[in-house]
């Protein structure tokens, strides 16, 4: 089961800064995200966020190909397969992007803005879907951080554990969980 973080950051950059060291970790196989949003109040109280995952881009990929592959097939009965790709294809990447577009995946759009609009002006928040995590590690990569945990699905001891971390200049005591 997926656990939910979010982490509130008094700097608008910091989340950004978090979320790339966290993309290293995932290639390192430390951490398995499977979504994560960054959102950012700039100066005038206006809020942006920004996805990890670009699901109209990824649609209209997925799309355009399997369109191009049956347009191709359809193509070879009326014997005119080029054809058929470029139509199939172009018809496949719409029809890609709009399911895209309309799809939503991982950590719920509404949570997302209604938390985003409670933090400061000048400031970010991190929010994270992780699938695995191997604590230990993932934990003393971040410690020192002076991040504050907004909202969390993590059990009571393993949320203290993080806010230790990101708070304080050593990683705190493991223990079995």
């Amino acid at each position: 089961m997926s656990e939910l973080v979010v982490l509130g950051f008094d700097d608008a950059n910091k989340a950004d800064a978090i979320l790339n060291k966290l993309s290293q970790l995932e290639k390192e196989y430390l951490i398995d995200l499977e979504d994560a949003v960054v959102a950012v109040r700039d100066g005038d109280g206006k809020v942006r966020l920004k996805q990890s995952v670009n699901l109209t881009a990824t649609g209209a990929t997925r799309g355009g190909l399997s369109g191009a592959l049956w347009g191709a097939l359809v193509g070879l009965l009326f014997l005119n397969p080029l054809a058929g790709m470029v139509l199939g294809g172009a018809f496949g990447a719409g029809s890609g992007a709009l399911a895209g577009s309309i799809t939503d995946y991982g950590i719920n759009d509404d949570l997302i803005k209604r938390l985003a609009e409670t933090i400061p002006v000048n400031s970010s928040a991190l929010f994270l879907l992780v699938r695995k995590v191997q604590p230990e590690k993932v934990l003393e990569e971040f410690k020192g951080e002076h991040a504050r945990i907004l909202r969390s699905s993590l059990s009571p001891e393993q949320e203290r554990r993080l806010q230790d971390a990101l708070a304080a200049g050593t990683a705190p005591a493991t223990s079995a969980t």
